[in-house]
């Protein structure tokens, strides 16, 4: 277990990786997107996003198998991530404002840590890129360390048990339906993030609004002060916009 974080002064703030800390959905959507088309698989980026956004890399492979009929087997899975990792370390960028946001946190003794559905591998790359790594290590959660994927609420659990606090003491910051719908089955409260680059989807906006986070906000900048709002019990009425 790792240190527990009881001794705060507030609430656990647990970050998703990807759109949430770094904006790399719009490059890991085109190189599935790519890698699939070369296979004969014709899926276009709107309903990559509808069906993989948050979701785990077996999630993907399950759906590809179960529905397509395509079989995501090492070379392809290699390949995928062979080229995603590339176009990272050339394009990834942090988003905007986050690694301000993560040392005033730190600076209120506020616990941070990260649950993600991708690999522990492709986070720790991510944040390194991005200049953010030393700013969560060690805390950093995987999806690949539990059972279920999000919407399961598996690795928010896992993530809050392992830092010593209960459920109702965290708040999710999540950019996904997937995850958005696995920290309310945790009975944790969550923080919708729609500053990412692919907040721009067609239908990415609605179905956020359809799940009722309790907050909803585009600039990660105000997230101290959402935070704050929320410990002092003047957090806004469910799915209101913090804009």
């Amino acid at each position: 277990m790792t240190d527990k974080a009881s001794s705060s002064t507030g609430p656990l703030v647990i970050f998703d990786c990807d759109g949430v800390l770094v904006d790399s959905e719009p490059l890991s959507v085109r190189v599935l997107v790519e890698a699939l088309n070369r296979h004969g698989i014709d899926m276009a980026e709107e309903e990559a996003y509808q069906r993989f956004l948050g979701r785990s890399l077996a999630t993907m492979r399950q759906v590809m198998d179960e529905e397509y009929d395509f079989h995501t087997g090492p070379e392809f899975l290699e390949t995928l991530r062979i080229d995603l990792y590339d176009l990272f370390k050339t394009d990834l960028k942090p988003i905007p404002g986050i690694a301000e946001t993560l040392d005033a946190l730190a600076l209120r003794n506020l616990p941070r840590c990260v649950a993600s559905s991708s690999q522990p591998e492709r986070i720790r790359l991510s944040l390194a890129i991005t200049g953010i790594l030393d700013k969560l290590e060690p805390h950093i959660f995987s999806a690949a360390m539990v059972k279920n994927g999000k919407p399961a609420p598996d690795l928010f659990l896992y993530a809050a048990d392992q830092m010593g606090v209960t459920p109702e003491n965290c708040i999710v910051i999540e950019d996904s339906p997937a995850g958005i719908e696995a920290a309310q089955r945790a009975g944790m409260t969550v923080f919708a993030f729609t500053g990412g680059s692919h907040a721009a989807v067609p239908g990415y906006r609605e179905r956020i609004d359809a799940l009722s986070p309790d907050l909803i906000f585009d600039a990660m900048p105000d997230l101290l002060h959402l935070v704050k709002n929320h410990m002092e019990g003047r957090g806004r009425p469910s799915s209101q916009r913090a804009v």
